[in-house]
């Protein structure tokens, strides 16, 4: 990529024959490259598209080095790309036997470093220890919600108590006669819920409502379950409280069968509450309670201490994607990436329909032929599931996406796979399959964030590492995730969920690898409990299941 420093534009690779703007350029506009005028055709926002020779139909347009649409009409010097001359392309894929050959960097600075985790009895080590309520069917939510009212507001895991004190100051200045239209809203206060808890060495009390367990397939069932085991091994969960109805799909010992299959050596505290079988609501929602509080005092007993940083294993996910997500946040968490597998640590890239056009590098990427088949059988059996139901992955970019400049998949998807940096595949993992390889493995979710997210952590990502452009709320319940800003203008407008800004790359003035280090530092801080993620802060517990449908 080329250097950048007060320019307005910028050639990612130099085979590519559009150059992208850094800021607004005008129409008309006179821009020299490689001693070559070309004249702007239209205006150009920050983040889109412009071509530097002339465009026939059915030529390729090539970006990241490789190609990622076709022109569909002619399109001048300096025109700008478009949904409505350009259209999705890629080239296809196949096992080539690449000898893949991976330039380490260089990671003598963190050799000897550590975060201090919760270390558990597998061996596995957690950023975080969390108590959680999961239900084996949808009929428990509304217990799940009483119980977590209860608990939050009682142990100090509230975080909405401002907004209940705001409602309060409007319902009275209404009954006070107070024009409500020109309420004066006051600044809230910065969340600290950590000075507030009960127990301190519990970091959250977390709870997995969903939609299954009955009433679906019974492959759904099948799939939630491996799921559901997935989250109570996790390694940032200390204990488990379950609640079953009793009559549904998912029974509660398969569902203790399931997390046995995944790590036979389980021995988590697990408290079981079956309504059918229980007295009464009320005396099942005290029990657990109950139980769980003493539970919640055992966990309590665990403390951090230090653990190499091979213990790691981070998710990396972007989300609410722009045209500078592959110029900035991406590469940048990349290189992140790179490090960490130099380090022995596990990288998770997961979001299938997003390395449409990014599948010949994953391939020749992988360190065997088995793993590379495994990758090619998962993208065309996802991908041929879309189709059938006239879909397909070309069809993943969103309305924001498009509008700030993401204007193929494959634009998309070949800046989105810059967050696994460079380094072999070393797995690939279908869905909640554990990670068990160091180093980076493909993770088989939607590119939804939050299916795609709570697919991640159920491989076993203990961070994840999410960029955005656009900014997204996003966050999970067990597996703290970090927001990365690709530019300077959404961390400051948005700056009450971001937490890292790669701007000063499109700036100039951070390279790629300044940028990279300094997010290792900041999840080794996250990690050991120093730095609070701002979607932790805020209780961002999002969880959606996948029930194997098309799901983009």
């Amino acid at each position: 990529m080329s250097d950048n420093t007060n320019k307005k534009f910028l050639q990612i690779h130099p085979d590519d024959n559009v150059l992208v703007a850094l800021q607004d350029l005008k129409k008309g506009e006179v821009i020299v490259w490689n001693n070559d005028v070309i004249t702007l055709q239209d205006e150009v926002n920050a983040k889109h598209k412009f071509f530097i020779n002339e465009m026939q139909v059915a030529d390729e347009v090539l970006m990241y080095g490789v190609l990622v649409g076709k022109a569909t009409t002619f399109i001048p010097k300096g025109g700008l790309m478009t949904t409505e001359n350009v259209h999705h392309a890629s080239q296809d894929y196949a096992y080539r036997d690449v000898n893949y050959q991976w330039h380490v960097p260089d990671v003598s600075a963190f050799q000897n470093r550590t975060f201090n985790g919760y270390h558990r009895d597998n061996g596995e080590v957690g950023t975080a220890n969390y108590w959680l309520f999961i239900p084996t069917v949808f009929c428990e939510n509304r217990n799940l919600d009483v119980i977590k009212e209860a608990l939050y507001n009682s142990l100090g895991y509230n975080v909405t108590d401002k907004y209940k004190q705001f409602a309060k100051d409007l319902l009275n200045a209404y009954q006070d006669g107070q024009a409500i239209d020109s309420f004066q809203v006051d600044s809230l206060s910065p969340l600290n819920p950590v000075n507030n808890r009960v127990f301190k060495n519990v970091d959250g009390i977390k709870f997995l409502n969903h939609q299954g367990g009955c009433g679906g397939t019974r492959q759904d069932s099948a799939v939630l379950s491996n799921l559901l085991a997935a989250y109570a091994d996790h390694p940032n969960v200390g204990g488990i409280t379950i609640l079953s109805l009793g009559c549904q799909h998912l029974q509660a010992n398969d569902f203790l069968s399931d997390i046995k299959k995944r790590n036979p050596s389980f021995n988590k505290k697990v408290l079981i509450f079956e309504q059918q079988q229980s007295q009464s609501e009320d005396q099942m929602i005290k029990d657990a309670i109950l139980k769980t509080f003493v539970g919640l005092t055992e966990i309590n007993e665990m403390e951090r201490s230090p653990a190499p940083l091979s213990k790691l294993c981070v998710g990396v996910k972007c989300g609410g994607s722009d045209g500078f997500s592959g110029i900035s946040a991406n590469p940048a968490v990349g290189y992140t990436s790179d490090l960490l597998v130099a380090l022995g640590a596990k990288v998770l890239l997961a979001e299938f329909p997003e390395l449409c056009g990014a599948e010949q590098n994953m391939v020749d990427r992988c360190v065997n032929k088995p793993i590379a088949e495994k990758f090619i059988s998962l993208m065309r059996t996802y991908d041929a599931q879309a189709h059938a139901v006239g879909s397909g992955f070309h069809m993943n970019p969103s309305p924001g996406n498009i509008k700030d400049g993401l204007i193929t998949d494959a634009i998309k998807s070949t800046g989105a796979a810059k967050k696994a940096g460079t380094s072999p595949v070393v797995d690939v993992l279908d869905y909640t399959e554990p990670a068990t390889k160091p180093g980076l493995s493909l993770v088989c979710t939607p590119g939804n964030d939050v299916e795609a997210t709570t697919g991640k952590a159920a491989s076993g990502a203990t961070l994840i590492l999410f960029t955005t452009g656009l900014g997204t709320p996003t966050g999970n319940p067990v597996c703290p995730v970090i927001k990365v800003a690709t530019n300077t203008a959404l961390a400051t407008r948005m700056n009450d969920i971001i937490d890292i800004d790669t701007g000063a790359i499109i700036r100039g003035e951070k390279t790629i690898e300044e940028m990279g280090t300094e997010i290792l530092e900041y999840c080794i801080k996250a990690a050991s409990g120093e730095i609070t993620p701002k979607a932790v802060l805020l209780n961002q517990d999002d969880f959606i299941p996948w029930k194997r449908g098309v799901s983009l």
